[in-house]
């Protein structure tokens, strides 16, 4: 049985999570926050999330964890078969993370603390979206899914990715960064409304507060120094 370490705010956790899901696979779910040595003992960089396979292999970054899960269990295939068909996925997914989730991530301690983003922050996080948004506008489908009729591990990422988007970025630049990529919210509404995306939700909703609360004394803490 797959162990799944990492915590349900987590929207990277929760990519897996629903991968797992869409698979049907048997998985346990161990609740652990970063900085901790548990962490450490499965995840190299101490990064969230990981999985423990039942050989007792340990894996951690969300992309690697993804591909190992589609090669390892491909009855539900998440990937097109066609090899160039499979390369614009994982293009879209590459993308999707460089340039949406990782700017949008830099501001979140300023959404946290509830300070100021730095002029100079906020300009270069608006250059590097709009690269994204300029990306996925020329590669993106949503007939009915991103890359076409087939649904994809891309779909699956790129919805967790743009948690991150619409509630960090979006709130603090001021700018719905999603609606420059047409056919993207009708997508995001049709994902929200699946059953594995509701049930993760759920349990995302259910661990804010205890994640809220752990943040908040990451912060007091570095600020007591």
């Amino acid at each position: 049985m797959i162990t799944l370490h990492g915590f349900a705010a987590s929207n990277y956790y929760n990519l897996v999570k629903h991968v797992l899901l869409y698979k049907e696979l048997t998985f346990q779910e161990n609740l652990i926050y970063g900085g901790s040595d548990e962490l450490l003992a499965v995840s190299p960089v101490g990064k969230v999330p990981a999985i423990t396979t039942s050989e007792g292999l340990n894996i951690s970054e969300s992309s690697v964890i993804c591909d190992f899960i589609e090669d390892t269990y491909p009855a539900i295939p998440l990937y097109p078969e066609n090899l160039g068909e499979r390369a614009v996925v994982r293009q879209i997914m590459k993308i999707a993370e460089l340039y949406l989730e990782l700017p949008s991530r830099r501001l979140i301690s300023y959404a946290f603390t509830g300070t100021e983003i730095p002029e100079a922050v906020a300009i270069e996080v608006r250059q590097v979206l709009k690269r994204g948004v300029t990306a996925l506008n020329a590669l993106c489908q949503f007939s009915p899914w991103i890359v076409g009729e087939q649904f994809t591990m891309a779909d699956i990422y790129v919805y967790y990715v743009n948690v991150i988007v619409k509630s960090i970025a979006s709130t603090q630049l001021n700018w719905n960064v999603l609606s420059e990529i047409p056919g993207m919210q009708e997508w995001q509404d049709s994902m929200s409304q699946s059953e594995i995306a509701q049930r993760v939700e759920l349990d995302r909703l259910a661990n804010m507060s205890e994640f809220m609360q752990k943040i908040s004394a990451q912060f007091q803490t570095k600020n007591a120094k």
